[in-house]
């Protein structure tokens, strides 16, 4: 249960709502390539100019140094917003200052306006009390709808919180009770996917999971981690020389909880990276010396597609290989095919490149919920705190 409050837990009507929303969006041409976090806002702003609000969107855009950079500008996501939402989206070329308060104040109920990118602001980043005092003069109430931002103590996610009543929007609400639902009711068997290049990103996952899971399918770079800590010579495939002694604690856990954490048997290996690379097939003790194994094999695909047919909750975060090209996408594709065809379970993608699959693949409409927040997602199962809901009001 989400212990927060939400904007369901206070009137809004006439007042000024700051809310923080996740616009960070890929741009391409000046146009935005993909709107999904976009629309996954939409509800909450909805609710909000329903309900007679006046709603100031505040959001990060890619990674400026601190100070204006054209771009970066968030004035093709208003662009993108008002197509979304059918109204008017007002904007404000300043993040705070006379140019931003002369617009905010110039807001009547149900309107919304758009501050420019938060980070063209040094103070953003270091969570300078200074520039969270002046965004919250913009505002009545704090909302806070990012979660894919929520795993950071910025100004916008967790200063203005300290000086305004703050609240989750139901975009965070959801995020977070269907993450951290699945860790302690999830209907069995469970079976979570674990794939990228290195076991150091996902390790607190990995130790988390497997307390609550029943099988555990490993893919991605991060398998040759894995794969050394049990013996085995992996060629040139990437290795954490550092993780090899807590992959084989890890391997240990696992066999003394009952959890079957299966690695791949296995690979699609290459000489080289590239899309035209000659490339072939071996077992896991077969990888020599000057090659490297960039997606898991057909054996693999089929072991693990059988795990996930018979699973009542699935939970998936990282590719199985370099699906981002043609010759190693098959791992990664016949995955994302398989979690879609289980329609008899709850299927949760965990961000990141596994929702870049899905939509390469033409998936994402074929599983149960999507997280907008990779890091954020892997950060809230892992146990850590996300400070910009720790400092929302409780219930």
């Amino acid at each position: 249960m989400f212990t927060k409050k939400t904007v369901k837990d206070v009137d809004v009507s006439g007042k000024r709502v700051l809310v923080r929303v996740d616009f960070n969006v890929p741009l391409a041409e000046g146009a935005v390539a993909d709107d999904t976090r976009i629309r996954a806002a939409l509800p909450t702003i909805r609710y909000l100019i329903d309900h007679g609000a006046r709603v100031v969107l505040m959001s990060h855009l890619g990674r400026p140094s601190g100070e204006p950079d054209p771009q970066y500008s968030l004035k093709p996501v208003r662009r993108t917003l008002q197509r979304l939402i059918g109204r008017n989206v007002a904007f404000s070329p300043e993040v705070v200052g006379p140019e931003a308060a002369e617009a905010v104040g110039r807001m009547i109920d149900g309107e919304i306006l758009m501050l420019e990118n938060v980070r063209f602001h040094p103070g953003e980043k270091s969570n300078d009390s200074a520039f969270a005092e002046a965004l919250a003069s913009l505002g009545d109430i704090y909302v806070n709808d990012a979660f894919g931002a929520a795993h950071r103590a910025h100004a916008s996610t967790a200063g203005v919180a300290e000086c305004l009543p703050a609240y989750a929007g139901l975009l965070l609400a959801r995020e977070v009770e269907t993450l951290t639902g699945i860790l302690t009711e999830p209907d069995r068997p469970f079976v979570a996917i674990l794939g990228g290049s290195k076991v150091s990103d996902k390790f607190g996952v990995i130790d988390k999971l497997i307390e609550c899971c029943d099988s555990l399918l490993i893919g991605g770079g991060m398998a040759f981690t894995f794969l050394v800590a049990k013996g085995l010579e992996v060629g040139d495939s990437i290795v954490e020389a550092d993780w090899i002694e807590p992959a084989k604690q890890m391997l240990e856990k696992a066999r003394l909880a009952g959890v079957d954490l299966v690695l791949p048997t296995d690979f699609v290996i290459a000489a080289e990276m590239t899309e035209d690379a000659e490339t072939r097939v071996v077992g896991r003790e077969e990888i020599p010396i000057g090659m490297k194994g960039l997606d898991i094999g057909p054996s693999s695909t089929e072991l693990y597609k059988g795990e996930i047919a018979r699973a009542k909750t699935i939970f998936w975060n990282g590719p199985m290989g370099v699906f981002e090209m043609t010759p190693f996408e098959a791992g990664t594709r016949e995955v994302a095919v398989a979690v879609g065809r289980n329609n008899r379970a709850v299927s949760i993608i965990g961000g990141g490149d596994s929702v870049a699959a899905l939509k390469k693949f033409g998936l994402e409409d074929r599983v149960t919920f999507v997280s907008t927040g990779g890091g954020a997602s892997m950060k809230l199962l892992e146990g850590s705190a996300l400070p910009g809901v720790d400092a929302l009001l409780d219930r």
